[in-house]
């Protein structure tokens, strides 16, 4: 049985070397476009900043050369210039060259974006939800191509920030944030 992409219920989209070639309406309107508005479209467009579209790249490039799936948890820029957290999964369909020809689902999350009052960092954050997922400081060190004392040192910075004292306080911080509705503030 063969689908159209379109046919599909889920945010879904194509894209070769980052640039989205075909999507279907259900990602479209995630982001708040219509769907040939984002044909042709480089993806750093979805991105709230364009060095979080960088290091995405760059971490994606790391993780799935030489494997052909990855997926992670990010913020992404809505067309009205909202941000939302969402999943992102991304199969290859070239271990060698992960991003010449891509699909990737992307999956909205109920969870508040908050705009720092603990002024934590991009990375910061990016640490944060990589040890919501369960990873340990030297996964993440490698998925970010970063030295474990780096990773170290920014989860002892987040931890003293939101006076947390260990990895379980950390996650359930990071979790609650989804039910935090009542302000845009850690």
């Amino acid at each position: 049985m063969q689908f159209i992409l379109d046919e599909l219920p889920v945010p879904l989209v194509y894209a070769t070397h980052r640039i989205i070639r075909d999507c279907n309406h259900e990602f479209a309107a995630l982001f708040g476009y219509d769907r040939e508005e984002l044909i042709d479209s480089g993806f750093h467009i979805l991105y709230p900043k364009f060095a979080d579209f960088l290091r995405t790249g760059e971490m994606w490039q790391t993780n799935m050369r030489n494997k052909s799936t990855y997926y992670d948890e990010r913020v992404m820029r809505h067309n009205d210039q909202s941000d939302f957290w969402c999943r992102v999964r991304g199969q290859s369909t070239n271990a060698d060259d992960p991003f010449a020809a891509a699909i990737y689902c992307f999956e909205p999350l109920n969870r508040v974006v908050e705009h720092k009052r603990h002024k934590l960092t991009d990375r910061q954050m990016q640490i944060i939800a990589l040890v919501a997922q369960g990873k340990k400081n030297r996964e993440i060190a490698l998925e970010l191509n970063r030295s474990v004392r780096t990773i170290e040192m920014h989860r002892a910075r987040v931890m003293k920030q939101i006076s947390v004292t260990n990895a379980a306080q950390l996650i359930a911080w990071f979790e609650r944030q989804k039910y935090n509705d009542t302000n845009n503030e850690f």
